[in-house]
């Protein structure tokens, strides 16, 4: 089976490698608008072949579109000529409305899914074997997908050993929003705030393992992310809002000296271990 992949990053990348572990099952073929993303998936062997013209990769029987979620919406678009019988699986990290933009005449080849994983890094040279390892795939609005399509997809995501997940997109969007939008939105806004601050040296010499480890997605890629903002923009604001109120709450009690009801809140922060 000839898969084709189109954006030679992080997660692209790191699919082909997954995939590249069954040649006896699938033809990794690789595609990416940067002509050097090319080169150096082909130099780091993570696709079989590489496809410099957009149209040869429509004759692929399966596509997947590991690129940025405004690109998404555009080159699902540009695949209303592929085979009926084709699957076209993205990769996004929002999905409401890259689900309702999908074509109602080619809305059954699309599956549309997140796979809840990745670093701050990008580009080929960012790919990790096994990344998918172990990590949930949500599928989002599967009933609108063909079963070829999905059974296709499901397959995949077994063999780079995803855990599948069924969600509705809308609810997906609220929750990613909370749980990984928001997050790089506090870690930009963190970064930031201590930069403006701070000069590099001090930044060097004085940050410990917190800090790196609370700023290390605001390294994360703008082009990527502000389109992520975009996409989720109400379920973003929700969420910034309501991590504000903490944050006031936590500057309240600071300023009142009141140490025990700080004290508490904290340990409430605590159970999140409990969790995960």
């Amino acid at each position: 089976m000839n898969i084709g992949i189109i954006g030679l990053g992080l997660m692209g990348g790191s699919l082909g490698l997954a995939l590249k572990k069954f040649p006896e099952k699938y033809h990794v073929i690789g595609y990416d608008h940067n002509k050097n993303h090319r080169q150096e998936a082909l130099v780091l062997n993570l696709v079989d072949e590489i496809y410099d013209n957009f149209e040869d990769i429509k004759k692929c029987s399966v596509i997947v579109l590991t690129i940025p979620v405004d690109a998404i919406i555009e080159t699902i678009k540009k695949l209303e000529d592929v085979n009926p019988n084709s699957t076209i699986i993205d990769f996004g990290s929002s999905k409401s409305k890259i689900s309702k933009s999908i074509p109602s005449k080619m809305r059954k080849l699309v599956v549309t899914a997140h796979p809840m994983t990745g670093t701050e890094k990008f580009g080929p040279t960012a790919s990790i074997d096994n990344l998918y390892k172990d990590k949930v795939m949500v599928v989002c609005d599967s009933e609108k997908s063909g079963k070829l399509q999905n059974d296709i997809a499901n397959t995949i995501f077994s063999d780079i050993g995803a855990k599948v997940i069924f969600m509705d997109a809308k609810e997906h969007d609220r929750h990613a929003a909370f749980i990984s939008h928001m997050p790089h939105a506090v870690s930009y806004a963190l970064a930031n705030s201590v930069m403006k601050q701070e000069d590099s040296a001090n930044i060097v010499a004085l940050a410990g393992g917190g800090f790196k480890s609370m700023s290390r997605i605001a390294k994360s890629s703008p082009s990527m992310w502000e389109d992520i903002f975009r996409q989720n923009r109400e379920n973003l604001l929700e969420s910034i809002e309501v991590f504000n109120k903490e944050m006031q709450l936590c500057k309240k009690m600071i300023e009142d000296e009141d140490w025990n009801a700080l004290h508490k809140w904290m340990l409430e922060a605590n159970s999140l271990h409990n969790i995960l």
